[in-house]
């Protein structure tokens, strides 16, 4: 797939270090699904969608540097929508996402709730300041967040949230954030990872599934096509959340 030209009609500033950029082309992507973008000169990285029109980017590296650096009528390429997004099923629904990754599960809820179900959303962030699309989610339905520090809502990593939910009255559980958050959750409620939709972040080249550098060992999960959203009952005896492979192929540790 060739890349298209975008142009940017609007930048947000979410958060300190994020911002959202809304493009000139609605590409009716499912929540979920994901862009690779290319900053010309620099590099193709990929993005998730945070609705129908828009993107949103948290400045950690070089590319995403560049992306949250762009303005008003600047433009980038773009291949996508691409991979797998989430299913909505079920009436009753659970939300669990950390930092930047509320960002897809924002644009999940609000078709989810246009679908006429019911949506509680579980969000964690560092600190108050991190708060991003919190009144989204709140137009929603009920909303339990938590902050490392303690500075807004209950003081701990967003599973300490889990106690304030009774988890068997979700028929399923939509979840995002860094990869160590992420597992956490998993692994305290794995006896309910049948049901959980985990979208997944590893490192990109192709996004065609061809050159193999996201495959998850030991199952050879090619997460660019295949996901990147995988249900966590194929995530529990596989890499995510004990290493990661970059650039070169090689293992190194998850974050987050």
């Amino acid at each position: 797939m060739r890349p298209i030209d975008v142009t940017i009609l609007d930048v947000v500033s979410e958060a300190p270090q994020i911002k959202t950029l809304r493009l000139d082309r609605d590409l009716d992507p499912y929540p979920g699904q994901y862009a690779m973008l290319w900053i010309r000169g620099l590099d193709e990285v990929p993005m998730s969608f945070s609705g129908p029109d828009s993107i949103t980017v948290q400045s950690v590296g070089e590319a995403s540097e560049a992306l949250t650096s762009l303005g008003i009528g600047e433009s980038i390429g773009l291949r996508g929508p691409l991979g797998r997004g989430f299913t909505i099923l079920g009436e009753r629904i659970l939300i669990i996402g950390g930092g930047v990754g509320v960002a897809p599960l924002a644009f999940l809820g609000e078709q989810a709730a246009e679908a006429g179900r019911e949506v509680t959303s579980l969000l964690g962030y560092r600190c108050c300041s991190d708060m991003i699309f919190l009144e989204r989610f709140q137009r929603l339905g009920r909303t339990v967040v938590t902050t490392d520090d303690g500075s807004s809502g209950i003081c701990g990593r967003v599973s300490a949230g889990l106690e304030a939910l009774d988890i068997d009255e979700y028929d399923q559980i939509y979840l995002c954030g860094p990869e160590m958050m992420m597992w956490d959750v998993i692994s305290k409620i794995r006896e309910q990872a049948e049901k959980i939709q985990a979208c997944i972040n590893r490192y990109f080249k192709c996004a065609a599934g061809i050159c193999g550098s996201c495959c998850l060992d030991p199952e050879g999960i090619r997460v660019c096509v295949e996901g990147p959203v995988i249900r966590a009952d194929r995530l529990l005896e596989s890499e995510f959340g004990r290493y990661r492979r970059g650039p070169t192929g090689g293992k190194g540790p998850c974050r987050g």
